[in-house]
């Protein structure tokens, strides 16, 4: 009885109180929300620099609770919409970096609007269980419905988690357990494993590893960390483990004036992972599987070539390794396919993929064989998060609707063909010009050029990313289209026309 009161009441609130349930902008009818609704404001609109006042007072009051170095600005989500951002000082910026690549359809997408909106989602959103022991009844339903609808090829399994980091460790757990399942044959566990295990000694914790890349980053966890090689402040400090680390192909550009140097620099690295998964055996530290990023993105984007991929997937399986393809960052639709390694055109899938951020929620896909043996294995309070995979419904039907995926390679090439030619235009400025859909990037010829662009950039209304040691990244949304990277170019050539 209190649950159907708590709901009339928040349904009566909700209907009274439409109009600021979409942030301060017009109305949309249940009509309107069905069509393709243009709620993208018309461009960027600057008061003050950026961090303006507000913003600075907000981060002093923040820093004296917590190290809040790191803050940008503060933003006012309430007033930002579409592919712009709005700070607390009123400033509306064309956002390119969108939460760290995280913000699938834009601000304040009318559909996810009208799904907040829906009396029978409300308990979803109210009531977060522990997935693991109490799920909701529909809860099969809604992951078949979201995350399983995009699955990728050969992976019917899933398990969801609550961020990137966790889905990646998860993930290694449940591969070292699935290496320590064949080589005990299947039989059942021993009284040694079970009391060693408890003294952090084998042979209940066997002395795998997981084979990572020179620049890759997989989270910040302890078991992520020793795979992460991307900044050393992520690590400083952090005791680590004796995992191999292989080199990633470090390409010339432009790609065709190299082909044969490119060729021999994967060949190389190739050669690296198999000579490191033999030392490694001979030192009886088993590679229980290997971990890489379709393209190495806080690493400073690193690109490899479609074949440099399958023959990676080639060496895991001749040497009995699982192969973990990690698309926190490629994944959801922004390379122009929903999951960056299907550019790759395996014959074998991946045998784990580890999502989040445009995913709305973490965790990994996987082969059946990866399942866990028993309750509580790959386990945490939460294991995600429902309302995630309700709004990942929406956002899928929004990508299908709207065709997100086309759009993302159609704008991602207008980005590309533009930087391109800013890159003639200012050589001095700007190489190494890189993308799959709208994930592109750009090198600068070192980091003090790259962050004072970023910051020019900003307060001229346009909010980008910095990765690796002199790389400039674009993160757009998946809504953000041709006439968004022609505004962006025309700012960013009067930005690097007075660049001093």
């Amino acid at each position: 009885m209190a649950s159907m009161l708590l709901s009339r009441q928040l349904t009566c609130c909700l209907q009274q109180n439409s109009r600021l349930l979409v942030f301060g902008h017009r109305y949309i009818s249940q009509a309107a929300a069905k069509i393709d609704v243009d709620f993208d404001y018309d461009g960027p609109l600057m008061k003050t620099e950026v961090p303006g006042p507000r913003s600075r007072e907000l981060m002093k009051q923040l820093n004296g609770i917590q190290n809040a170095e790191a803050v940008h600005f503060f933003c006012n989500y309430e007033e930002s919409r579409g592919n712009y951002l709005v700070d607390v000082d009123g400033n509306r910026m064309l956002d390119l970096y969108s939460q760290i690549s995280s913000i699938p359809i834009g601000y304040s997408h009318p559909s996810l609007v009208k799904l907040l909106q829906q009396p029978q989602n409300l308990s979803t959103f109210i009531n977060r269980p522990a997935l693991g022991i109490l799920p909701p009844e529909n809860f099969a339903e809604k992951l078949k419905e979201s995350l399983l609808s995009v699955a990728p090829k050969g992976l019917q399994q899933v398990m969801t988690m609550s961020c990137g980091s966790c889905s990646n460790e998860n993930a290694f757990k449940a591969i070292f357990m699935w290496y320590r399942n064949k080589e005990r044959g299947h039989n059942d566990v021993t009284k040694e494993e079970l009391e060693s295990c408890m003294i952090n000694q084998p042979p209940g914790c066997p002395d795998y590893a997981m084979l990572s890349f020179m620049g890759g980053f997989h989270g910040r966890t302890l078991g992520c960390l020793a795979t992460t090689h991307s900044k050393a402040i992520h690590k400083l400090d952090i005791p680590s483990l004796d995992w191999p680390i292989a080199p990633f192909p470090r390409l010339k550009y432009p790609l065709e004036d190299f082909v044969k140097e490119n060729q021999q620099e994967e060949a190389r690295c190739l050669e690296e992972v198999e000579d490191l998964i033999v030392k490694y055996r001979k030192k009886k530290k088993i590679v229980a599987g290997i971990i890489v990023e379709p393209i190495q993105s806080e690493g400073g984007d690193n690109h490899a070539s479609d074949d440099f991929f399958r023959k990676l997937r080639d060496i895991a399986r001749k040497h009995g390794c699982a192969f973990l393809v990690d698309e926190v960052q490629t994944g959801g639709g922004c390379t122009g396919k929903f999951w960056a390694h299907e550019h790759w055109g395996l014959d074998d899938p991946a045998d784990v993929v580890t999502f989040s951020k445009k995913m709305m929620t973490g965790g990994f896909f996987h082969k059946e064989e990866f399942r866990p043996n028993a309750p509580y294995r790959i386990f945490n309070t939460w294991l995600g998060d429902p309302s995630k995979n309700l709004m990942l419904a929406e956002v899928i039907k929004v990508i299908k609707r709207e065709d997100l995926l086309n759009n993302a390679t159609h704008a991602g090439k207008a980005l590309l063909t533009g930087l391109l030619d800013l890159q003639a235009r200012y050589p001095h400025l700007i190489s190494r010009v890189r993308g799959r859909g709208t994930f592109c990037s750009f090198d600068t010829p070192n980091d003090a050029t790259r962050n004072k662009l970023i910051t020019i950039a900003r307060n001229k209304g346009v909010v980008l990313g910095g990765c690796g040691d002199r790389s400039i990244r674009f993160r757009p949304t998946l809504i953000f289209k041709d006439h968004h990277a022609h505004l962006f170019l025309n700012i960013f050539s009067d930005i690097l026309a007075n660049f001093k």
